[in-house]
């Protein structure tokens, strides 16, 4: 199975209300206003979008709003995995149900199973649906790696058709993108790594910063694919500073107050995640203001759409 899914997807946040909500209307109206300004696919409830703190019955109808908003031409692919199995199962099989075109299997945090328990783990997922699934691997959030030879043994399970590296270690995922079958496809997980990760033969990114930039992020990867790369790492250079300020606290406080100051109101995040610092926030705004924000743009179409 190949993966139905584009170069540039989108880890969206859940917008809230300020009592603290689902805001589903701000949640369709996001959506669009992402695929109006660049996204090609949308990962829901994944960890941007708060999914540790988001019930089953939120995370079901964050998917629904999605994938009203955005329609059967864009990809949809839900964040129904953590670190329990059976509920992975469960939501996973919610996924389907729901009309979602791929789910997000994430290396589970807290539990830190061994690699042959991770296999078994993802098999059981992926044994449950008929959706294409998209590995995850986030050291920095599950403390847990998945190994190359892991990955490698995962990518011979028909269903599972690509991963998500944000493990940095640009060696590893070298490796994963020269052995694994040719259609299993490599997305940076960061976006400061997709020049890199592309270079090495990686097919696009599942990114934060393409919330602001979308537009900028997809000329960079069309200047990658027509090989134009002394123009694409300029435009890498050029976004940078932006990108790392995103991730100057947790994700995703620093992206919800970005777009919650250029116009775009998501609301706050869920305790224990918090509102930036006031240092970080002064950080934040000063960068907003040094680079285009695509998604300005795209707010008053998604809006009367």
């Amino acid at each position: 199975m190949s993966a139905p899914f584009g170069r540039l997807m989108t880890a969206m946040v859940t917008p809230m209300t300020h009592d603290g909500e689902v805001d589903l209307q701000q949640t369709k109206l996001l959506a669009r206003a992402l695929v109006d300004s660049g996204t090609e696919g949308i990962v829901a409830t994944g960890s941007t979008g708060e999914a540790p703190a988001l019930d089953e019955h939120e995370t079901v109808e964050v998917w629904r709003a999605v994938k009203e908003a955005v329609g059967p031409e864009i990809p949809v692919i839900a964040g129904a995995t953590n670190n329990d199995t059976r509920r992975s199962v469960r939501l996973t099989e919610a996924a389907e149900r729901e009309g979602m075109d791929g789910v997000l299997l994430t290396v589970p945090a807290y539990n830190k199973p061994p690699q042959e328990g991770l296999i078994q783990h993802f098999h059981a997922i992926a044994r449950s649906t008929a959706l294409p699934c998209v590995l995850y691997n986030v050291p920095g959030r599950a403390a847990l790696n998945i190994d190359v030879s892991t990955v490698l043994r995962l990518a011979e399970e028909p269903n599972i058709v690509g991963i998500k590296e944000a493990s940095g270690e640009l060696n590893q995922i070298g490796a994963i993108i020269d052995v694994a079958p040719p259609d299993f496809r490599v997305w940076s997980g960061n976006d400061s790594d997709t020049l890199t990760v592309m270079a090495l033969g990686g097919f696009g990114v599942i990114s934060v910063a393409s919330h602001l930039i979308g537009f900028q992020i997809r000329a960079m990867i069309d200047a990658i694919l027509d090989g134009r790369l002394p123009e694409a790492a300029r435009m890498h250079h050029r976004m940078q500073t932006l990108v790392d300020v995103l991730f100057i606290e947790s994700n995703p406080i620093p992206v919800k107050y970005a777009l919650n100051q250029v116009g775009l109101h998501v609301g706050p995040t869920r305790l224990p995640l918090i509102d930036p610092s006031e240092g970080a926030a002064a950080v934040i705004d000063a960068e907003l203001q040094r680079h285009p924000i695509d998604i300005k743009g795209a707010l008053s179409e998604a809006a009367t759409a």
